[in-house]
């Protein structure tokens, strides 16, 4: 039986050891708060959705466990080691059959109707990209009827050339689909590009 995965990767929002860039502007303690804000946003926007199974994945990994940041009953597991693209690769070979979306737990725009658009996406298409505004993304996800390969090779993570990174490494005859484009949260700019209130974080 293949069943939708979400899995929202999530960072423990400790005082200098989240946000670094935006921590360097505003100064720690603020945005260990906000990264903490964030992250129970989407959680509380999307976790209990029924259409789709959400898993968090979470660092430092001994968090999965004892995490005091996330809501009892949703699923936890550990990013693991390596760069970006092996942990994110990491629940792309382990969940069970069925379409897996990866988002991060700083976008303040997202909302379910984007997740479920993105799931629509895969079912007639391999890879869907929700890009950001700073040549990154802020998902993607796999239908996973067809082998991987390496889409996570030699990325620049945290640099304008990571979509065109991960796009060049997809196997050809892959089909690509996409979603608007949203801003992240890295710096104190982005904060001004999103819609939410900085009041409210």
């Amino acid at each position: 039986m293949r069943r939708r995965h979400l899995v929202i990767f999530l960072k423990a929002p400790q005082v200098g050891r989240v946000k670094t860039r935006l921590a360097a502007q505003i100064g720690r303690v603020r945005a260990a708060r906000i990264a903490r804000r964030l992250s129970e946003w989407a959680v509380r926007r999307l976790a209990r959705d029924r259409r789709w199974r959400t898993t968090l994945a979470v660092s430092p990994d001994h968090f999965a466990a004892a995490g005091r940041w996330w809501p009892a009953g949703v699923p936890r597991i550990s990013q693991g080691g390596g760069d970006l693209g092996a942990r994110m690769r990491r629940p792309l070979v382990t969940l069970s059959p069925g379409p897996v979306v990866i988002v991060g737990g700083d976008i303040p725009d997202l909302t379910p109707a984007l997740i479920e658009q993105a799931f629509r996406l895969l079912g007639h298409h391999d890879v869907v990209f929700g890009p950001a505004a700073d040549g990154g993304y802020w998902l993607i996800g796999f239908a996973r009827r067809r082998p991987l390969g390496q889409p996570f090779h030699a990325v620049r993570w945290s640099s304008r050339h990571a979509l065109a990174d991960t796009l060049r490494n997809l196997r050809s005859g892959l089909r690509v689909a996409w979603l608007p484009q949203l801003h992240d949260v890295d710096r104190v700019e982005d904060l001004d590009a999103v819609r939410l209130p900085v009041s409210a974080l």
